[in-house]
């Protein structure tokens, strides 16, 4: 009786026991199907499928007018194979070694690693890739390697805008200039060519290959215009070599009105399609370094000492602040000198005093004392405040990476010496992006205008309600006032003077009312370097340009004064713009 009752006992132990395991594989078969169900698909999918990425085209980039491409994606090819699916693997590799001229034992040892893909070569012309389908049809090879489609950037006009395009990388990321900052918008998105693999990589039978296309990325309509940049880098070449500019130059040209950057040229400049290029003569470290510098651009990336040509900023000032008129004859009197503190600060002509000048003789003149009186006369706070008015002390916010920021002396150290030699352009730094904008915002009538190189993006992926592709026009962006309109116009005007009759008379434009202003700063502290600069806007009554060359170390005949090199530069080329602009 007892045996049977224990008989029992584990029976209805045994159910239970049963009960529970069987109930426990039910909640975790639903587990694993409800909720582990998509995951789990999803990771055997990827188990069993061999994917090969598909780049897609980079957006192209025009100038202004979308008659000239700038840079463009031509179709090329990628050559991958699969490892477990090639059978003669010596002859394989000699063969695909031989074709794309790479090491034997390289492509050998990556054909017989044990994995589903590998590559072996990119950016394949379609000339090679045919030549590859060709043999593998002789060698009846029908799988195990894949051509597959690519794309490759290619620039047109090689040197052409070469430090604001930028270029890309083997992948097709873009690695500087307006590739690099407009990447999401250029780059597209991949696509993929799928096939079903068994554990070891090999493909299923009676199964296909699933294509994914990529697609395109946006394109992009520059405000650099091709025309004016050409005129710009021609003139620009042809001055830094004659001159002797031993650190190069940079022209910046902008349209007042809009804040759009109509050319920005550098020299010496590089190839877009070869950006690696340099002289293998050198070591590695000067290798990097030179190609840094020829990528590097100066007009958005460096600081310099803008001289004479920020008298403008304390013109402006002044005139706001109602310390002066600008014809008011014998308001002022140049002796060769004055002296701030117990210092003697000479004007550049102290061998030959000015004399007695208005505000328009003194900026025609250049005339140090007269702008050291002013700036005295406005005080830090104030004059500090007309400095943050025009954005100097802040990036402009251009759509190019690396921007630098200006150099000022603290506020709270600023004494009477520093103030000075701020109101003449002196001991402390700016961009010449920075300079610039500030002429283009008295040119604006004296409202703030933000520079910018993008003037359209075409969308690839959005349509508008006609169904073409979405356009984004970006609009003109302005800041606050800095000065009124009456002291823009007065400030245009004794520009203009300068043009007609001062240290600028260089820049003159046969009919066009050009204004101006010069300017020469040392390059350092007793480097025995110079820095020769311009900058101008024209036409005065309506101004359409605002230019500004700056030139590097000046050695040649010519001398290194902004008189003496950069307005002639200027001149030609604001000659032949105002021609082509009718």
């Amino acid at each position: 009786m007892i045996g049977r009752i224990t008989v029992k006992k584990r029976m209805i132990r045994g159910a239970i026991a049963s009960s529970i395991v069987i109930a426990g594989l039910i909640v975790r078969i639903g587990f694993i199907q409800f909720v582990q169900g998509k995951e789990l698909s999803d990771y055997a999918y990827e188990q069993q499928t061999a994917d090969r990425k598909v780049n897609p085209k980079r957006g192209t980039i025009y100038d202004s007018t979308k008659k000239q491409i700038l840079a463009e994606s031509s179709t090329v090819e990628t050559i991958t194979v699969n490892p477990v699916n090639i059978q003669e693997k010596e002859k394989v590799a000699k063969e695909l070694s031989n074709l794309f001229e790479l090491n034997y034992e390289e492509v050998l040892k990556k054909i017989s690693k044990r994995t589903s893909i590998v590559s072996i070569a990119k950016k394949v012309e379609k000339e090679k890739s045919n030549e590859l389908r060709k043999w593998m049809q002789e060698s009846n090879i029908k799988e195990g390697i894949n051509i597959d489609e690519d794309t490759k950037r290619y620039y047109p006009l090689n040197n052409f805008a070469s430090q604001v395009i930028g270029f890309c990388g083997g992948d097709n990321q873009g690695l500087n200039g307006i590739e690099a900052i407009y990447e999401e918008n250029l780059k597209g998105q991949q696509g993929s060519i799928s096939k079903m693999t068994d554990a070891s990589g090999k493909r299923i039978k009676n199964t296909y290959e699933e294509y994914n296309n990529p697609t395109e990325g946006d394109d992009l309509v520059l405000t650099i215009d091709y025309n004016i940049q050409s005129i710009a880098e021609k003139y620009l070449k042809e001055a830094c070599i004659d001159n002797k500019c031993e650190d190069g130059g940079n022209v910046i040209i902008m349209n007042p009105q809009n804040g759009d950057i109509l050319a920005l040229a550098g020299y010496p400049n590089y190839n877009l399609n070869d950006p690696f290029a340099v002289d293998e003569s050198l070591s590695k470290e000067e290798q990097t370094n030179q190609m840094q510098l020829l990528w590097r651009n100066k007009a958005i990336s460096d600081t310099y000492e803008p001289g004479s040509t920020f008298k403008i900023v304390t013109a402006s000032a002044s005139l706001e602040e109602g310390i002066t008129t600008p014809d008011k004859p014998g308001e002022f009197c140049c002796t060769g000198h004055i002296e701030v503190a117990g210092v003697k600060m000479k004007c550049w002509r102290y061998y030959k005093p000015h004399g007695s000048e208005s505000l328009r003789e003194a900026l025609m003149n250049s005339c140090n004392p007269v702008f050291i009186g002013l700036g005295q006369k406005i005080g830090v706070q104030k004059y500090y405040k007309y400095i943050r008015k025009f954005g100097f002390f802040n990036r402009t916010g251009i759509d190019l990476p690396g921007e630098a920021n200006s150099i000022f002396l603290d506020e709270g150290k600023v004494g009477p010496v520093e103030l000075a030699t701020i109101s003449f352009g002196q001991r402390f730094e700016v961009t010449p992006i920075q300079m610039a904008t500030m002429l283009s915002s008295i040119g604006n009538k004296g409202v703030y205008v933000k520079p910018h190189l993008i003037k359209e993006i075409i969308s690839n992926t959005e349509k508008d309600e006609n169904g073409e592709r979405k356009t984004t026009v970006i609009e003109k962006e302005e800041g606050d006032r800095v000065i009124s309109e009456e002291t823009a116009k007065n400030i245009l005007s004794m520009m203009q003077s300068v043009v007609d009759e001062g240290t600028g008379k260089k820049a003159k434009v046969e009919g066009i009312g050009i204004g101006g202003k010069t300017g020469t700063s040392e390059d350092g502290v007793n480097t025995n370097k110079y820095i020769a600069s311009f900058i101008g806007i024209g036409p005065t009554e309506n101004p359409q340009i605002v230019i500004l060359v700056t030139l590097y170390n000046p050695k040649g005949e010519g001398g290194h004064t902004g008189g003496g090199v950069a307005a002639p530069l200027a001149g030609n080329i604001l000659n032949e713009i105002f021609q082509y602009l009718n």
